[in-house]
């Protein structure tokens, strides 16, 4: 059985972080988008499209490392019984 580093939301659909692995994946897709923020303002001609482009990257691999490490993600409406 795999670790699990990121649970299923009991309610809506998406993940949680559950393990420090979890949290570190976390914590360092704020850090970068944070990050970011700051260098692409240095260029402001087409920052916001550019800045909006990285954002949706970064959730894309975000969502696809919690789809890979976590547990199946699918609409959920509390505890099943």
């Amino acid at each position: 059985m795999k670790k699990v580093w990121f649970k299923a939301k009991r309610y809506g659909w998406g993940w949680y972080p559950a393990t420090w692995q979890g949290w570190l994946i976390l914590l360092a897709f704020g850090v970068i988008i944070t990050a970011m923020s700051f260098v692409f303002e240095k260029d402001a001609t087409n920052f916001l499209w550019e800045y909006l482009t990285f954002v949706f990257v970064c959730s894309c691999i975000l969502i696809f490392i919690c789809y890979k490490t976590g547990e199946k993600a699918e609409w959920r409406w509390g505890d099943k019984k």
